[in-house]
C-alpha cells in the first residue's frame, strides 16, 4: 500500500469532516444530556426515555435519511459549477422534507400507544408515553434543519450546521436542567421537562440555520431555492430514489437497535436502563465517524461530478482509515472506562454493573461501526443506496437480531447475548459495504 497516496487528503478531508463531527456530536448531545440528567431522577425515567426513543428514533432517522438525498446532488452540481441545479435541489428538498415531517409526526402520534402492548414494565410505559408525545413534534424543526444542513454541507460549508447545533445546545442544557429539576422558577417536570427542552431547542436550531442561509451573502445566488411553485416531477423522483432507500437504511439499522431495547425491557427496567447508558455512549462515538461519513459523501459526490474516479477512491479509503483510527481510540476508552462511565448517568450498582459489561462489547464493535458508516457514506456519494439497504437488512434482521435473541433467551446469556448479535450485525455490514464500494468505484460509470 502506498501511504503517500493517501496523506495529502488527510488535512483537506479533516477540515471538511471535523465541523460535521462536532455538529453531529452536538446534535446527539441533546439525547446524552437528557439521559445524564434524567438518570439522576431514577432508573424508571431513564428506562422510559429509552423506550420512547424506540418509537421516536426509527421514525426520525428515516426522515433524516430521506434528507440525505440532497447532499450528493448538491455536491455533484457544485463539482459541475451549476448554481441552478443547486437552487433546484434546495427548493425541492424543502418541500419533500416538510411534507415528510408532517407525515412522520402523524404516524408516531397515531401509533404511540403500541408501547402498552410490547410487554414492557407498566411504570416505564406510563412515563414514556407523555415524553414521546412531546418530542415527536421536534421531527418538524429537525427536518427543516436537515434541509439546510444537507444543502450547506453539499457546498462544503460544514461549519454552518456546526454553529447552529452548538447554539442550540447552549440553550438546551440549561433549559433541560431547569425543567427536569424545577430550578430558576420553572416547574419540576422530570422526563417531560427534557422533552420540552429538546423541542424548543430544535425549533431555535431550525430557525437559526434557515435565516442564515437566506440572508448570508455567500448563499445569495441560491435564494431562488426558497421560492414556491414550478416543481419538477423528475427531480422529485430523483431525490426520492436516493432519499427513500437511504431512509430505509436508517430504519433497518435503527430499528434493529430499537428492537434490542425492547428485548432489554423483557429483562427488566434496570437492564433497559443499562442498555440506554451503553447505547448512549456508543452513539457519541458513532457520531464522530458519521461526520467522516458525511465528508465521504461530499468528497465522493464532488469527484464524481468531476469524473475523477482515482481521487474518488483515494478520498474514500482515506476516510475509512481515519474512521478506523478514531474508533480504535473509542474502543479503548469504553473498555478501560467501563466501570466509571456509567456512574456519570446513575448511582444504581446493578445498572452500573450491567452497563459495564455491555461497554466491553461496545468497545469491540467500534471498529466495525466506524468502517460501515463511512463506507455507506461513500456509497451514498455514488448514489448507490438500494443494494446497501438489502445488505443492512440481511446483516441485522436475518442474522444479528435472531442470533442475539437466541443467545439472550434460549442460551440465557441475557443482555450480553443481545449485544453480541448487534456486534455480528455491524461486522457483517462493514465487510459488505467496503467490498461493495471497492467494486463500484472501479466501474467508470457508477450507479446514478
Amino acid at each position: 500500500m502506498n501511504i503517500k497516496r493517501y496523506t495529502p487528503h488527510i488535512s483537506s478531508t479533516l477540515a471538511l469532516a471535523v465541523p460535521v463531527m462536532l455538529s453531529q456530536l452536538g446534535h446527539v448531545m441533546m439525547g446524552v444530556v437528557d439521559s445524564l440528567m434524567v438518570g439522576h431522577v431514577g432508573a424508571v425515567p431513564l428506562a422510559a426515555a429509552s423506550l420512547a426513543n424506540v418509537a421516536f428514533n426509527v421514525i426520525l432517522l428515516f426522515g433524516i435519511g430521506v434528507s440525505y438525498a440532497m447532499t450528493p446532488l448538491v455536491a455533484a452540481a457544485h463539482g459541475e459549477a451549476n448554481d441552478q441545479k443547486i437552487s433546484d435541489v434546495l427548493k425541492h428538498g424543502l418541500v419533500i422534507n416538510i411534507v415528510n415531517a408532517g407525515v412522520l409526526v402523524a404516524m408516531v402520534m397515531a401509533a404511540k400507544n403500541i408501547l402498552y402492548h410490547i410487554s414492557q414494565p407498566a411504570e416505564v410505559v406510563a412515563e414514556a408515553i407523555p415524553y414521546l408525545g412531546i418530542i415527536t413534534f421536534s421531527i418538524i424543526p429537525t427536518l427543516v434543519f436537515q434541509t439546510f444542513r444537507q444543502f450547506t454541507e453539499g457546498l462544503s460549508q460544514t461549519r454552518v450546521a456546526m454553529i447552529a447545533v452548538i447554539g442550540s445546545n447552549l440553550i438546551h442544557v440549561p433549559l433541560n436542567y431547569a425543567l427536569i429539576f424545577g430550578h430558576w422558577g420553572f416547574p419540576e417536570l422530570g422526563l417531560q421537562g427534557a422533552g420540552w427542552a429538546t423541542l424548543f431547542s430544535r425549533v431555535v436550531m431550525a430557525l437559526g440555520i434557515g435565516l442564515y442561509v437566506y440572508f448570508a451573502p455567500r448563499f445569495s445566488q441560491f435564494r431562488k431555492g426558497f421560492s414556491v411553485g414550478h416543481y419538477s416531477q423528475t427531480l422529485v423522483k430523483k431525490m426520492l430514489s436516493i432519499g427513500l432507500p437511504a431512509g430505509t437504511q436508517f430504519i433497518f439499522e435503527a430499528a434493529a437497535f430499537d428492537l434490542s431495547a425492547v428485548m432489554m425491557g423483557w429483562l427488566g427496567a434496570k437492564t433497559l436502563a443499562a442498555h440506554q447508558i451503553a447505547i448512549n455512549l456508543a452513539t457519541i462515538s458513532y457520531m464522530t465517524t458519521s461526520g467522516l461519513a458525511a465528508a465521504a459523501t461530499i468528497r465522493v459526490s464532488n469527484e464524481l461530478g468531476k469524473k475523477d474516479f482515482k481521487t474518488l477512491r483515494t478520498v474514500a479509503f482515506t476516510l475509512i482509515f481515519l474512521a478506523t483510527a478514531v474508533m480504535f481510540l473509542w474502543g479503548i476508552l469504553f473498555i478501560g472506562g467501563r466501570n466509571i462511565l456509567p456512574t456519570l448517568y446513575i448511582n444504581d450498582p446493578e445498572v452500573i454493573s450491567t452497563a459495564a459489561s455491555l461497554l466491553i462489547i461496545a468497545g469491540f464493535f467500534q471498529l466495525s461501526d466506524g468502517i460501515q458508516v463511512v463506507a455507506i457514506g461513500a456509497l451514498r456519494g455514488l448514489h448507490d443506496v438500494k443494494v446497501p439497504s438489502v445488505f443492512i437488512f440481511i446483516a441485522y434482521w436475518v442474522i444479528g437480531l435472531p442470533l442475539g435473541y437466541t443467545l439472550a433467551f434460549i442460551f440465557h446469556w441475557g443482555a450480553i447475548g443481545i449485544w453480541i448479535g448487534l456486534l455480528i450485525g455491524l461486522t457483517l455490514t462493514a465487510t459488505a459495504m467496503v467490498i461493495r464500494f471497492y467494486k463500484l468505484s472501479h466501474n467508470p460509470f457508477p450507479p446514478g
